[in-house]
């Protein structure tokens, strides 16, 4: 008679904490080879139908994820979104036996304390640092911006969700308007980061790290502005691109090897400050006239930029994760395909979303023309919840066949919803390489 338990693999139970487009990407990569649970504060629709189990809490209960962790016998967690590392969310698993991906609430404070991030790249000569200063005074701050005499960026120091951060010659006029940001916003939070204002195109590099070995994902690019032509209030991002070659139309060899070094280079300098860092570094560049500089890191994926490198992945995620939190992470390897992502979010957003319309999704026609669609901030019943709804994505050998998928596919959503077609296109893309080449004067 045959011992059939012998021949049976045990799956490991893993621990999805969040239920956006970034994490639907990641879901679908973990539950190839795990029993996934989650616990969302909303029941995303496309998570639910791969999990095993799922809990509904804000992310940031940090105890009621705990407690349905240890119910469910959870072995390995994985980190979604940034604002449950700010409350300490790995380092309570962690304490409780949960090896969790992501990084303790002292590392990931180069993500949710901005200052934290610039005086690390200072101390260490981390290349890619930007000249700033952090205020608490008010008259300190403008006798300095006034001595600067250039135009700077205001930032808050703790998360924004992307949308914080004003620009001199952008969101605000001149300097004297820069002022009187930064004074709002050392009255309400008591300091405020002011920094130079570098001017160039920016680009998103994400790495796996177990707080030593540090492996490179495909570069990508965000659509941050709401519409078409790069215009509009500053959004979550309504689309990402990224190449087959795994680099960016205007981001040479040398910079991609710049970039990396700062990416490297701050995991060192993390490890020497004996804060190791490990999961996923995020680092938002902005490729300047000299080198790539530092805007901000994320302590998390990107979104949407986890759904252009994760479903090209070709080495388990599952395997991945195990490699981060025994400290010996080996590879991260990712098909040579291109991919585009373009968000579909209720009209209104992000100022004034409208919330609880459904929307209509023919998923059987988004597949019949080769996308793949990830939900993010809709409910079991399709209503959207007022921030981007849903993703489509088209993943090609060729960057102008994966943006042809995409936009075929996108126009199977109907609502009242709008996306940017713009996103990875042929156009969009030149504009981006011409404003390099007259920056760098080529």
């Amino acid at each position: 008679m045959i011992n059939f338990n012998k021949f049976m693999v045990k799956i490991m139970r893993v621990l999805l904490v969040g239920a956006g487009g970034r994490e639907s990407a990641i879901a679908e990569a973990l539950s190839k080879d795990s029993e996934l649970y989650v616990v969302a504060k909303h029941l995303n629709p496309g998570i639910r139908r791969v999990a095993y189990e799922y809990g509904l809490a804000k992310e940031t209960d940090v105890q009621k994820v705990l407690d349905l962790a240890l119910k469910w016998g959870i072995e390995i967690a994985f980190i979604g979104p940034e604002t449950p590392l700010e409350k300490g969310i790995v380092d309570t698993l962690e304490e409780n036996g949960i090896p969790t991906v992501g990084p303790s609430k002292e590392a990931a404070q180069l993500e949710t304390n901005k200052a934290f991030a610039r005086a690390l790249m200072e101390k260490h000569e981390i290349p890619g640092r930007k000249l700033f200063k952090v205020f608490d005074d008010i008259a300190e701050m403008k006798s300095w911006i006034d001595e600067f005499g250039k135009p700077v960026v205001v930032k808050p120091l703790g998360l924004t969700g992307g949308k914080g951060v004003k620009v001199v010659g952008y969101q605000l006029k001149d300097n004297e308007e820069a002022k009187e940001y930064a004074k709002a916003l050392i009255e309400k939070d008591g300091r405020v980061l002011v920094e130079e204002r570098t001017d160039g195109v920016e680009f998103t590099f994400q790495v796996f790290t177990d707080g030593k070995k540090v492996i490179p994902m495909p570069l990508a690019q965000d659509y941050p502005h709401a519409y078409e032509g790069d215009v509009g209030p500053i959004t979550g991002g309504m689309g990402s691109y990224s190449c087959e070659n795994h680099l960016l139309p205007f981001v040479s060899k040398e910079d991609y090897e710049k970039a990396f070094e700062t990416l490297k280079k701050t995991i060192d300098a993390m490890r020497k400050e004996g804060i190791p860092y490990k999961g996923i570094l995020y680092g938002q560049f902005m490729l300047a006239k000299d080198e790539p500089k530092i805007i901000e890191f994320n302590a998390r994926f990107g979104d949407p930029e986890a759904m252009n490198v994760l479903p090209i992945l070709k080495t388990s995620l599952l395997e991945i994760a195990e490699g981060i939190v025994d400290g010996a992470l080996k590879k991260a390897e990712f098909e040579k395909k291109a991919t585009v992502v373009k968000y579909v979010a209720p009209k209104g957003y992000p100022t004034d979303p409208i919330k609880g319309v459904n929307v209509e999704i023919s998923e059987d026609k988004i597949r019949e023309e080769g996308a793949k669609v990830y939900y993010a901030s809709i409910d079991e019943n399709f209503r959207m919840l007022g921030s981007r709804a849903l993703a489509v994505v088209g993943i090609a050998n060729s960057l102008e066949e994966a943006e042809r998928i995409a936009s075929a596919g996108i126009k199977h959503v109907r609502g009242e919803i709008f996306y940017r077609a713009d996103v990875g296109t042929k156009e969009s893309l030149e504009k981006r390489v011409r404003i390099m080449k007259e920056i760098r004067g080529e």
